[in-house]
């Protein structure tokens, strides 16, 4: 393996922090970031004459992402067609309930949405497509992690080390986490129990493409103040139907029960 390359990987730390701002000035990406003016004069500089980012209109000094990022992006996305396939099942889970539908993939310890249908609710959860979560403290972080070899977890989260909380529900113990996860291979439903959100609840189900493996997850969120044990249930159903349908869409085939 090579090494990494210290300017390429501040050139990104740049464009990352693009992912919680819409724009952003050289000065308050220095502070960001903790680089001096200099470098960051150099690289904001470079990622603009490649249109990684451009100026603001109307406003020079600040700056958001650029059209070489959307092409690539859309690139990606044509090639991923979970996101595609998703955001049309989410819609109908979503239509069904009037919550929050999401589908997510595992990237390393953490969790990226890649399709959101909003509730119409007034009282709804805050989040957006590209947004990234510790895959422990959410329901679908938790599933996909359900699925994955012991020595795949391990690599993601060793024994002996503490795993860090989002709220006082969040699950930290390594051995609490393995056990927590035995369980939801038995059910085959993962709850988020205000573990990420002290206000929001949600339940997920496994998602399969052509060749078994488990892609992605899709979950229902709701607030608690709308949540009860037969909602719940009601909803683990619906993201059990839902999943199962988008799997079926990437290629996957239950394996057969046997003779009826």
């Amino acid at each position: 393996m090579g090494r990494a390359v210290p300017a390429v990987t501040r050139a990104l730390d740049i464009l990352e922090l693009f992912l919680d701002r819409p724009s952003l000035t050289a000065p308050e990406i220095t502070e960001g970031l903790g680089l001096p003016r200099t470098t960051v004069h150099e690289l904001v500089t470079t990622l603009t004459d490649r249109a990684y980012l451009i100026p603001t209109p109307g406003q020079p000094t600040r700056y958001r992402l650029g059209m070489r990022l959307f092409q690539l992006g859309s690139i990606f996305a044509d090639q991923l067609d979970l996101a595609n396939e998703a955001r049309e099942i989410a819609q109908r889970v979503a239509a069904s309930c009037d919550e929050t539908v999401h589908v997510a993939v595992l990237d390393g310890a953490d969790v990226v949405y890649v399709a959101k249908v909003d509730s119409t609710h007034p009282v709804r959860m805050v989040s957006a497509v590209g947004r990234r979560l510790p895959a422990h403290c959410t329901g679908v972080g938790k599933m996909m992690l359900s699925g994955l070899s012991p020595e795949a977890l391990d690599a993601r989260y060793p024994r002996d080390r503490e795993l860090t909380g989002m709220t006082p529900h969040s699950i930290t113990s390594p051995a609490r986490l393995r056990a927590h996860l035995e369980e939801i291979r038995q059910s085959g439903l993962s709850y988020d129990e205000c573990e990420s959100n002290e206000a929001v609840l949600c339940v997920a189900a496994p998602v399969y493409d052509h060749t078994g493996d488990m892609v992605a997850a899709m979950s229902v969120s709701a607030p608690s103040l709308r949540w009860n044990p037969e909602r719940g249930e009601e909803w683990g159903e619906l993201i059990r139907h839902g999943a199962a349908e988008l799997s079926q869409r990437l290629g996957h085939r239950p394996p057969a029960t046997g003779p009826s």
